[in-house]
């Protein structure tokens, strides 16, 4: 496991990727003149259909087709209400918790533990608390696709969204206390841009605020029971969903 400082973690972490610097294309005179003329204004049905059906586009009402590739969350009851059977790759998942320590990191441990072992990167952003590396191996996660970074809470943001939009991570996990939907929605944008999953802890409190996140699940305990309640599902049919589990 590496453990480093948000911007040599981030170099590290885009050393595999290929990165260019776009620039405008312009096409010669007689290029353009040659090119047939056609009214954007107005796209045909044809054009419009191709549109919508990009995975990325959801309209609402409609359920997406389910991806092959979703990682399992490793709880049957929870993959049988997600759309793709799993957690949504390219989306932003975000977890709501009443307070740390309620086994709300145990619920991902089967999917980046199949991601690593893959030779997936998953990294780590600014966790409250030092990973334990021996507990983190029991659990099946490959210490040598997992990055640590150590990020202020000014660079916590930053840092999640370079390691998404590397489109080098099978995973990042962000713990974000305050969060604005602005900034989260530059990490959906990211996690769609890298194909990666995108998960972000942040506190209870936050449920009643907008979010663009595909996926907000709500973890509670009461009475020794822990309970997961899907808040919002993109695609999904249906209103809130609960499921209870022993704590």
């Amino acid at each position: 496991m590496l453990t480093s400082s948000s911007l040599d973690a981030v170099a590290y972490v885009s050393e595999s990727s290929a990165f260019m610097q776009a620039t405008p294309l312009a096409l010669p005179a007689t290029a353009r003149s040659a090119l047939p003329e056609r009214s954007f204004a107005s796209p045909d049905n044809a054009a419009l259909a191709d549109v919508l059906r990009h995975p990325g586009i959801w309209r609402r009402g409609s359920k997406p087709a389910p991806t092959s590739d979703a990682p399992s969350t490793g709880l049957a009851e929870l993959d049988a209400r997600l759309p793709g059977s799993g957690w949504p790759r390219g989306g932003l998942t975000e977890i709501l918790i009443e307070h740390d320590g309620i086994g709300e990191c145990s619920l991902l441990l089967p999917a980046l533990a199949a991601l690593t072992r893959a030779r997936q990167r998953v990294v780590l952003i600014a966790p409250p608390y030092i990973p334990y590396a021996p507990a983190l191996a029991e659990a099946g996660i490959d210490l040598s696709q997992l990055v640590h970074i150590e990020a202020g809470v000014a660079d916590t943001h930053w840092t999640a969204e370079q390691c998404l939009r590397a489109g080098c991570c099978g995973a990042v996990v962000n713990w974000l206390p305050k969060a604005d939907y602005r900034q989260l929605r530059r990490l959906q944008l990211a996690a769609e841009t890298g194909a990666a999953l995108a998960f972000v802890f942040r506190p209870l409190a936050a449920a009643q605020e907008a979010s663009p996140a595909a996926l907000r699940l709500k973890i509670t305990v009461s009475a020794g029971e822990r309970r997961i309640e899907i808040l919002k599902c993109r695609g999904a049919l249906g209103g809130s969903q609960a499921i209870g589990q022993r704590a």
